[in-house]
């Protein structure tokens, strides 16, 4: 095990796009014992997936009986990201290739009150964040291609997770690591024993006949990774 520091907190954090959206409400109830509720906003131009527009996703964020963490797979995240921010998102995370301004967009999102991610698809590496690492609360290595949900775990990208880990505990940071894609409860033991310790499921959790048992699942399986 890679941390010589303290156990980073586990987090759990379903994907609504998973969800029945004409129960929505419904729904989110049943993730209750989740940290967060992962809301994917897409555009159809950076994936090739439409999802939700603002309106839609402010009220998810007030029926919400939880956190709300929001992941901007759109162009333009420096226009867009801070009116998620203000609808009272408590977390928003942009790509890292669609913003042109990145720190500029984490403090002003911090500076409204939410906290600030950035995310990598696969093909990206995660060196180029290390000198600005401090001014985001998270980073989301994805562990699908982004766009849509139901693909299957990318477990080549655990080497990027634990270098990035690597480089938090010599650091002496606080950022966290969240891995998003194909997560189950028989797989997050791999993404934990890497160093990620925020995890976002999608299918495996609201296509489970028992939600909130499938979180305490992945979240137990996790806990056991961080032991070993």
């Amino acid at each position: 095990m890679i941390y010589t520091n303290s156990m980073p907190q586990i987090e759990i954090s379903p994907s609504i796009l998973s969800a029945d959206f004409a129960n929505i409400e419904s729904e989110l109830n049943s993730i209750s014992n989740a940290d967060w509720a992962h809301i994917d906003v897409m555009d159809y131009h950076f994936v090739p997936n439409l999802t939700f527009g603002g309106p839609v996703v402010e009220r998810y964020i007030k029926v919400n009986p939880i956190k709300s963490d929001v992941h901007l797979m759109i162009e333009n995240p420096d226009r867009w990201a801070i009116d998620y921010a203000q609808m009272g998102a408590d977390s928003v995370t942009f790509h890292n290739l669609a913003v042109s301004a990145p720190v500029r967009l984490a403090r002003v999102l911090r500076k409204i009150g939410c906290k600030a991610a950035i995310a990598l698809r696969p093909a990206e590496p995660v060196e180029p964040l290390f000198d600005i690492l401090d001014e985001f609360d998270m980073v989301l290595i994805m562990t699908v291609e982004p766009g849509f949900g139901g693909q299957k775990f990318l477990e080549h990208q655990m080497p990027k997770v634990r270098r990035l880990r690597n480089f938090i505990t010599k650091n002496n940071l606080n950022t966290n690591i969240q891995v998003d894609g194909g997560i189950t409860s028989k797989n997050v033991h791999l993404a934990a024993e890497s160093g990620a310790n925020v995890f976002v499921a999608g299918s495996a959790v609201f296509l489970a006949s028992d939600p909130a048992k499938e979180i305490s699942a992945i979240r137990q399986n996790a806990s056991d990774a961080y032991q070993d």
